[in-house]
């Protein structure tokens, strides 16, 4: 058995919110990691089918649903119990981060989570039109928090592997980029000279591009959605509408296109959903696929991160940035069988977990594109087989995902006073030290692949041929 590092000693109580996929699979990498007193680690959620794991191990277990009107009782209490730093690990939904974010700074807890998430109704409110559901607004959210508040006690705004882990992935694929490209700038080390290091280097665009290839011993039923993370996540950004960091190389815009009046303005959106929304992308295993345009933050703060400034509040530079998912083969049947019938959530669902799942790997990297060598993709390959080795409760997914909330809780005890902050401001080489151990292979590798390689003709496209990485080329229409 390898020895595994304690990274640092968490003086205060923990609190887990949340114990679903993700929460099952971040709690061995605490106990693995991190030296702490078990009698003050409590765990709330609402479902209790997962206690045992809590019990065998003595650690108290709160079955509650945490909501607005309890959220500062039932929290602080167990936050502030004891002397030390308490730390707040929210890996829940249905629970608002902003609030539960200020309440822990106001005690000086630190906090961590992997989604900007809201009280219940927000994603699903017809009130509200999509320019306020958005991912672009729940982040302004927490930006003005951190405005208004700015250092004290650190809390971490979306630590997960997306967002989160390839925010870091983006600044080691420049470096590697840069030494291949020959480029002699010296390595950034603020956030403008990253901005300056993507246009110098002549990247246009930034795909989150993702595959997951595991599936399970049983094809999926009618009326059930699977898939290999949490269903309620991943139903509520899919509802959303598509969202992407707009590039400044971008010179066509969909009809359906809204910009933002407000805010930081690296970011459109589009009116119809992100999970029914297609682009076409690449990752080294099955190459050119198809990808869903699912909003997440790291499409906007990674796009708002390499903004070059330009004149009268303009940019000069700025990488377009989207996600680009090709869920597990169960997760696209049940994407279809929920939009054939209008939207309508099915009745059950089902998470693949480590026990269900026979075989397949999450490939999830940055395809970095329009540089002078085309594409560049860095990433994880992380299989099924090598998690079940690793560590347990969780499959390839989880681990991509609590892995990157160890390692930004390793950043956040290392940096107690840094107030909020996003990946994209953390050290990515520490936090990747932290992480690698739990990613598998990583790889980087280049492809001539554009969103015009091998169209057809058969049929008219509106189609951009002087520049293959315009939007309107990667947009499935």
């Amino acid at each position: 058995m390898p020895q595994w590092p304690v990274h640092a000693r968490i003086t205060g109580p923990i609190v887990m919110i949340g114990f679903g996929s993700i929460g099952r699979g971040t709690l061995p990498l605490i106990e693995r990691h991190f030296d702490f007193d078990r009698t003050r680690f409590t765990v709330i959620d609402p479902d209790d089918s997962d206690r045992a794991l809590l019990d065998e191990r003595g650690i108290r277990f709160e079955h509650l649903a945490i909501t607005r009107d309890n959220y500062r009782d039932a929290l602080s209490g167990l936050l502030k119990e004891g002397d030390g730093q308490g730390f707040c690990v929210n890996l829940s939904v249905d629970t608002s981060s902003l609030d539960i974010m200020k309440s822990c700074r106001e005690i000086g807890v630190l906090y961590i989570d992997t989604v900007v998430e809201p009280w219940p109704g927000f994603y699903f409110d017809k009130s509200l039109g999509p320019e306020a559901r958005s991912n672009y607004a729940l982040r302004e959210t927490v930006l003005a928090a951190k405005r208004e508040q700015p250092g004290g006690t650190t809390a971490v705004s979306c630590c997960g592997a997306n967002p989160g882990m390839v925010s870091w992935f983006v600044k080691q694929a420049l470096l590697n980029l840069a030494a291949d490209l020959g480029d002699k700038g010296a390595e950034p080390t603020a956030r403008e000279e990253w901005g300056q290091l993507a246009h110098r280097l002549g990247v246009k665009g930034i795909h989150i591009a993702e595959r997951d290839t595991q599936y399970g011993q049983k094809h999926k039923p009618l009326n059930v959605f699977v898939n290999t993370w949490s269903v309620e996540g991943f139903l509520s950004e899919g509802m959303q509408p598509a969202e992407l960091g707009w590039g400044t190389h971008e010179k066509w815009m969909p009809d359906n296109a809204g910009k933002h009046q407000t805010g930081c303005g690296a970011a459109i959106y589009l009116n119809q959903p992100g999970a029914n929304t297609r682009v076409r992308s690449w990752t080294p295993t099955p190459r050119a696929q198809y990808g869903f345009l699912v909003t997440h933050n790291e499409s906007i703060s990674i796009a708002d991160y390499f903004t070059v400034p330009g004149w009268l509040g303009t940019a000069s530079y700025r990488p377009t940035c989207h996600y680009a998912y090709h869920p597990c083969d169960d997760a696209v049947l049940s994407l279809h069988e929920l939009f054939g019938r209008a939207g309508v959530v099915q009745p059950d669902n089902h998470i693949l977990t480590e026990n269900d799942v026979v075989d397949g790997i999450d490939e999830l990297g940055v395809l970095l594109y329009g540089h002078k060598k085309n594409a560049y993709w860095y990433g994880s390959q992380l299989s099924i087989e090598a998690t079940r080795r690793i560590a347990p409760y969780q499959n390839a997914t989880g681990m991509q995902v609590t892995s990157a909330v160890l390692a930004g809780m390793v950043w956040a005890l290392e940096n107690p006073e840094a107030g909020i902050v996003e990946a994209d401001e953390m050290d990515f080489r520490r936090c990747l030290e932290v992480q690698r151990p739990y990613l598998g292979p990583m790889i980087g590798v280049y492809t001539d692949w554009t969103p015009l390689t091998d169209r057809s003709g058969l049929f008219p496209e509106d189609i951009d041929t002087s520049d293959p990485w315009q939007f309107r080329n990667v947009l499935v229409r």
